[in-house]
Order: C-alpha cells, then sequence, then structure tokens
C-alpha cells in the first residue's frame, strides 16, 4: 500500500462467506485500482464501483480511457467483471441534448438503467422510478400483514412487524429521496402507511416523523464525526442557520444538509434524542 510492500504469500482459499475481514482484505487487494486523470473520478463500496466522469465540449476520452483502464486493470489482477450488472448513466440536462455513443466493456454494451446500492436512480434525477418499486415491495407484504390480522395476532405484535418488515422499506434511503419527491410520490407512501394503519387497527408512525427523526440521527452523525466527507461542508452550512439567516434556495432546500439545519438549531446540543 502506497510505498509500503509486505511479504508475498500464496494461499489457495478465499474469505469464508460473510467473513467480518472480507471487505477490508477487498478493499487492500483493490487499493491500486485508482483514476490517473482528475475529471474523472473512481469510487468503491466493498465490491461495487462507480466511474464518474465530467465532461466539457463533448470531450469524453479521458472517461472512455479510464473505463478501459478498469477493464484492462481487473483482467491483469485476476478479478471478473459482472456485465449483468454494469450499468451507465448519462445526467445531462441541456435541451439539446447530443447523441453520445454507447459505452462498451469488453464488446459488451452497457444498459443504461441504473440501481446502486438499492436505489434505483434516473437519467433526471427523479425518485418516481424508485419509489415505484418501493412501494411495490411495500404494498406486496402488506399481504402477509393482513394473514396475521386474521389469526388474531395482539396490535403489538402487528405493530412490530410492520415496524421490521414493512416501515424498513419506506425509509430506504428516507433522509435522501423524502426531501427531493414529488407530493404524489409523498402520497402514495403515505398511502401505504393508511393500508397498514387500518389493518393493525392502531395508529403509526408518519413519514415525517420518521423523515425528522432519522434526519436529526444523520445530522448528527455527520457532525460528531470530523473523518466523515461531509463534516467541514456541515459546519459550513450550519453557522448561518445558529445565527438567524434563511436558507430560501430551492435547490438547496431539496439537499440533505438544509433540511437537518432547523433541526440542529432547534435542538443543538441533544441533536439525536
Amino acid at each position: 500500500m502506497r510505498k509500503f510492500t509486505s511479504y508475498s504469500r500464496t494461499t489457495s482459499t478465499g474469505a469464508p462467506q460473510g467473513c467480518v475481514l472480507s471487505p477490508l482484505l477487498f478493499s487492500l487487494y483493490t487499493n491500486d485500482c485508482t483514476s490517473s486523470d482528475p475529471s474523472v473520478k473512481l469510487l468503491k463500496f466493498v465490491d461495487d464501483t462507480t466511474v464518474i466522469g465530467l465532461i466539457q465540449d463533448g470531450e469524453e476520452s479521458a472517461y472512455r480511457q479510464e473505463v478501459e483502464q478498469l477493464a484492462a486493470w481487473c483482467s491483469l489482477n485476476n478479478l471478473e467483471l459482472n456485465m449483468l450488472k454494469k450499468v451507465e448513466m448519462i445526467v445531462d440536462f441541456r435541451r439539446n441534448t447530443p447523441a453520445l455513443p454507447p459505452l462498451t466493456i469488453m464488446n459488451s454494451t452497457v444498459p443504461t438503467s441504473f440501481r446502486f446500492l438499492g436505489n434505483t436512480i434516473s437519467q433526471d434525477l427523479k425518485w418516481d422510478t424508485h419509489i415505484d418499486s418501493i412501494v411495490k415491495k411495500a404494498e406486496q407484504r402488506l399481504y402477509f400483514l393482513r394473514q396475521l390480522r386474521k389469526f388474531n395476532l395482539p396490535q403489538e405484535l402487528l405493530t412490530q412487524f410492520y415496524s421490521a418488515v414493512i416501515e424498513s422499506v419506506l425509509c430506504t434511503s428516507i433522509t435522501v429521496c423524502c426531501g427531493s419527491a414529488t407530493k404524489s410520490d409523498i402520497r402514495r407512501l403515505h398511502r401505504t402507511v393508511r393500508t397498514a394503519e387500518r389493518i393493525i387497527g392502531a395508529p403509526l408512525p408518519t413519514l415525517l416523523e420518521l423523515y425528522t427523526s432519522r434526519v436529526r440521527k444523520r445530522a448528527q452523525k455527520v457532525t460528531l464525526d470530523p473523518s466523515h466527507p461531509g463534516h467541514h461542508l456541515f459546519e459550513l452550512a450550519i453557522w448561518p442557520a445558529l445565527q438567524g439567516s434563511n436558507y430560501q434556495d430551492s435547490q438547496a432546500q431539496e439537499q440533505f444538509l438544509p433540511p437537518s439545519l432547523p433541526f440542529k438549531q432547534l435542538n443543538v446540543p441533544n441533536i439525536g434524542q
């Protein structure tokens, strides 16, 4: 790693499935897989790798070269790319968007649908498709809640089942998508909660309550962790709010940090409580 080199040792077995050391060992193994161009970022999360390229004036040679180098690095280091999980997404909000040739890796064309760490991301950066999948999955699990209700289970157990099986689905990336989702998408999520309330016969936490709670906890983690990549940005954003300034920028209001500012302002010492 960097200037440090360990002794070579050959092993005939890999790490067991679910081994706690597997992510660390894989990170060490892929440590030298980096981008050589400043306009292209290479992000790694365990075994998920994302190449982000900034294309200006139609010049995409650096981006495509980095993709080719990534494929070559994998071949050189005995790693096989899963072409069924390789996708490409182009984010371009210009009115006259030029047609770009499809990305090809090892003679295979990469599709344009994009699912990253359980989140479905569209090229227009809207959450319709992601919420579609959430609502569909949650409605399927409502069937089991109805079946448990038929067995005359007490409300306490039904509520616990809802929290573990259905609410966990509805809260998928809630701190990210709920702040910028459309009102119609939010209403669809609310309908699922109301349906569960009718089945259980007891009130349940609203999405707003869940969103508020999750944002508070996330804000606390960022502010208390100096090693967090967004720590200094959060501190820069929080001081104007603490000094009483208003956050009026419409685009900024759709991000994670601004919605958390009022919570920090209301309860500075005990933000997570």
